[in-house]
């Protein structure tokens, strides 16, 4: 009878989960390739954008990451109102505004101009990757976390991936109706933004007890699993808002995360002006520039999975973290333009490995509103190093005139990061909705 019982239950979360998974997962990533391929294109404007506004390697660095200041500020108010109004107005809100935003770079004339954009653009776009981090949580329970958000995340180099040689094949319309390239990039590169806006508002269902779309013992069940895995975690401490936004491992994980996306933003936003040194035009440059994104994307999709699969956080954080520092290194110290990319391919397995399972160390121990919180916190902090790694870059390489000092600066914040994992206390055991306790989980999966 044991067993009856135990395969139904199986047979309600294959169903009920493939349901879900089906329905949010492929769409999120769609919005996140979306918000991803804005932020990036950045990179590939500058090909052009640069000598026609006579910007320096400096002045694009800070421009680039004056976005994550103002990021920064908005961020935990954001989330808050995410959790409050639920994700399907708030995350519409945010997409109609950041692609109008995007949309006006194309109206810059100068140095300023640049950099007010940039700080609006910031604005407009907070809260919507901790937000949809934090929408997660309200639908999948722990043991299904990394994986799902590996398939989310893959739009990130999925972006460059696709978008780089796009975007190369678009600055060749220079000149069209008068436009520059890099204008014509930012122009249509931010409609598909605006449009999004209005799917998330018809399609997304902000929580399991709102969806039609799921049978009711599937919803019930659902409901029922998060239910037991949030109250697990509020037994074992209660976090406030301000209790999360303050606590010491939150901030550690914060840490983590800055020297990860110093290391993300420090070469995705130079990594075209790299390639674009080997002699190549600018659709060749968009290509080649892909390759350590198209890595990253399987390493991602991979080792989310494994991490679920074994119930292993903290070496699936660390590992990636030392592979990006030596790929990173092993480039600097390159000038072959084979070997330089190989080590930059193995870079960005690395970088994008961890993406998807450092995401499971905050949601294991916060929940609610604290979750929300913390997870703005982790990410606004985090992305500040979104200012720090492409202003490194421009820095030393204006100062240097060669990128090898800031690969060796952005492979030390990845150093960083994987000290203070090794470190850092986890409570898997969190993550075990009571029933996974007395079941093999990882057989079950």
């Amino acid at each position: 009878m044991a067993e009856t019982a135990a395969r139904v239950i199986s047979e309600l979360e294959q169903r009920t989960m493939g349901k879900v998974g089906r329905r949010l997962v492929p769409f999120l990533l769609l919005c996140y390739f979306v918000a991803y391929l804005d932020r990036v294109n950045m990179s590939m404007a500058k090909l052009t954008m640069d000598p026609q506004l006579g910007l320096t390697d400096a002045q694009f660095g800070l421009g680039a990451g004056i976005f994550f200041f103002a990021y920064f500020l908005f961020e935990v108010p954001s989330n808050l109102a995410l959790h409050r109004f639920g994700a399907r107005k708030w995350i519409a809100r945010i997409m109609f505004s950041w692609g109008v935003v995007s949309g006006c770079m194309a109206l810059i004339k100068g140095l300023t101009g640049f950099y007010l954009v940039r700080i609006l653009l910031g604005a407009a776009e907070a809260g919507f990757f901790p937000g949809i981090i934090y929408f997660l949580t309200l639908w999948f329970p722990s043991l299904y976390r990394a994986r799902i958000v590996g398939y989310f995340m893959v739009a990130v180099p999925l972006s460059t991936v696709i978008g780089n040689p796009v975007s190369g094949a678009i600055l060749n319309l220079h000149g069209v109706l008068g436009l520059a390239g890099w204008q014509w990039l930012f122009i249509l590169e931010a409609v598909p933004a605006v449009i999004m806006a209005f799917f998330v508002w018809f399609y997304l269902t902000d929580r399991p007890a709102d969806a039609t779309w799921l049978a009711p013992e599937e919803r019930e069940w659902l409901i029922a699993r998060l239910k037991a895995e949030r109250q697990q975690r509020v037994a074992a401490r209660h976090f406030s808002v301000i209790e999360a936004l303050t606590n010491g491992r939150v901030l550690a994980i914060a840490v983590i995360y800055f020297g990860t996306v110093a290391t993300n933003y420090g070469l995705s936003f130079f990594l075209p002006t790299i390639v674009k040194q080997f002699g190549l035009n600018n659709v060749m440059t968009g290509i080649v520039s892909a390759i350590p994104y198209f890595v990253g994307a399987i390493a991602m999709v991979a080792w989310g999975y494994s991490s679920d699969h074994f119930h292993e956080r903290k070496a699936h954080t660390a590992i990636p973290l030392i592979v990006s520092v030596l790929g990173l290194c092993a480039a600097a110290m390159l000038d072959d333009p084979v070997a330089k990319m190989a080590a930059l391919a193995v870079a960005g397995s690395g970088i994008f490995a961890l993406l998807p399972v450092f995401w499971t160390l905050p949601t294991a121990f916060l929940s609610g509103a604290a979750a929300a919180g913390g997870i703005a916190i982790i990410n606004s902090i985090g992305n500040l190093a979104g200012f720090a790694g492409p202003y490194a870059m421009g820095a030393l390489k204006q100062a240097t005139g060669s990128f090898s000092a800031g690969l060796f600066v952005i492979a030390a914040c990845a150093l960083m990061s994987f000290v203070v994992v090794l470190v850092l206390p986890h409570d898997a055991w969190l993550e075990l909705a009571p029933e996974d306790r007395t079941q093999n989980a990882v057989g079950r999966r």
